[in-house]
């Protein structure tokens, strides 16, 4: 059995190289060509796998404020890839999506790293994945801590 440092020291190797091929994966032209960045992924991804939602709710899953999802929603909507339409139960609300035009060009854009997150969290169990998850948000607040 590794030691604490044996497994540090093994993931400070690994990140590096996952991030690497993550960002070889192959981008869609069409999506390359829209300049977004890694926060954009985040909302694309969330509008993707959970569907449609307010700007509300997009911010309270993204764990940031209101005002910089309504930023990044209008960016995109701009470049045609959200639309924003009135909530039929609620005239006030806006509800978010991926618009038809762009969606099987962002399908595509996470069809790679969902499919390697797929093969790698297959063989845990339901209660595997959670510590696997909760271990990777702890090191994401770590390392938020450690740049202050």
């Amino acid at each position: 059995m590794s030691t604490q440092d044996d497994a540090i020291r093994e993931l400070l190797l690994l990140m590096p190289r996952m991030v690497g091929r993550a960002k070889r994966l192959p981008v869609p032209e069409s999506v390359r060509s829209l300049e977004l960045s890694p926060r954009h992924l985040s909302l694309l991804a969330l509008l993707l796998f959970d569907g449609p939602a307010t700007v509300n709710e997009l911010a309270a899953r993204l764990e940031v404020a209101p005002t910089t999802v309504s930023l990044m929603v209008g960016d995109l909507s701009r470049k045609g890839v959200l639309e924003r339409r009135e909530d039929e139960h609620d005239r006030r609300r806006r509800i978010v999506s991926i618009t038809e035009a762009m969606r099987p060009e962002i399908e595509e854009w996470l069809a790679g790293s969902a499919a390697a997150w797929r093969t790698a969290l297959a063989p845990l169990t339901a209660e595997q994945r959670r510590v696997f998850v909760d271990t990777l948000l702890a090191y994401e607040r770590a390392l938020d801590s450690a740049a202050r």
